[in-house]
């Protein structure tokens, strides 16, 4: 089992990534939450472009993904779980509540520390919200997000069942929560009990520092609640709501080029730098 997990790992991830993106897209087009000014053709090419980039540098730079790193951790007896004995599906979800718990607080971290925010604050420069801005992240921020995941798949001794779920489920619910789609009301209510929903991440991708400066789980909502950065909803609706960062607004900052080079750009609105640095 172990071997046939390896080997078909790559093509479950891409399986379940295009179906959801397909899925996402299409209920963008029949649901939308929000109505959008820019037009897929000028974004989604971009953002989608960035993906490649993103998983090429992974590849590059990192040989030895995070579910062969739970291989490695398994065969030498590395980490907490495989010194201590726990029943197999429980280690499993002890597993995807630690390493979500573990995104939880390195989103947190690119949002407090000032280098690693104009990072992240590409993935926020986005002018409009939907799925593709779920998969709208710097090739940097990428490699360092992916050298804290190896750290604690390594550090907790992750079963590599778990990192396959966890990864697919982060990967999925990134997609989901950042869909310009409708949900009733009362649905989202209680659905965003249970998983991050796009209205409650939406708030996330607010103007407004401190709206920014909230909702910062990806997958499941507890984190938030806990550790006091729930924000229910936007100050101003969401369809009063303002999405991105006050400085990079037009539609050239949506181009490959300048994504890439954002993070080493100047930033002119000090009102809100104040806030990080």
């Amino acid at each position: 089992m172990t071997d046939t997990l390896l080997a078909n790992e790559p093509l479950i991830r891409v399986s379940f990534f295009l179906s959801v993106l397909a899925g996402m897209a299409l209920w963008e087009v029949f649901a939308a939450r929000r109505p959008q000014q820019i037009g897929r053709l000028t974004r989604w090419p971009n953002n989608l472009l960035i993906v490649v980039l993103d998983t090429l540098a992974v590849r590059l730079v990192f040989p030895v993904a995070a579910v062969g790193t739970a291989f490695m951790a398994s065969e030498n007896g590395w980490g907490l779980l495989n010194l201590v004995s726990l029943p197999g599906w429980l280690a499993v979800i002890v597993s995807v509540l630690v390493l979500d718990a573990a995104i939880y607080f390195q989103h947190r971290l690119f949002h407090a520390v000032p280098w690693l925010w104009r990072l992240h604050r590409m993935h926020h420069a986005d002018l409009e919200f939907d799925v593709t801005t779920g998969l709208r992240f710097h090739p940097i921020e990428i490699i360092l997000s992916m050298a804290i995941k190896l750290t604690v798949v390594l550090a907790l001794g992750a079963p590599a069942l778990a990192v396959v779920i966890f990864e697919v489920l982060l990967n999925a619910t990134s997609m989901f929560n950042h869909g310009n789609v409708r949900l009733p009301l009362w649905f989202d209510k209680y659905l965003r009990l249970l998983v991050v929903t796009p209205d409650m991440h939406r708030v996330h991708h607010s103007v407004i520092v401190r709206e920014t400066d909230s909702n910062f789980g990806f997958n499941l909502p507890w984190w938030d609640r806990l550790f006091g950065t729930y924000r229910a909803q936007p100050e101003k609706g969401h369809l009063g709501m303002t999405i991105g960062i006050e400085d990079f607004r037009t539609v050239q900052d949506l181009r490959l080029d300048r994504m890439l080079i954002q993070p080493f750009r100047p930033a002119h609105k000090e009102a809100r730098l104040s806030v990080r640095e």
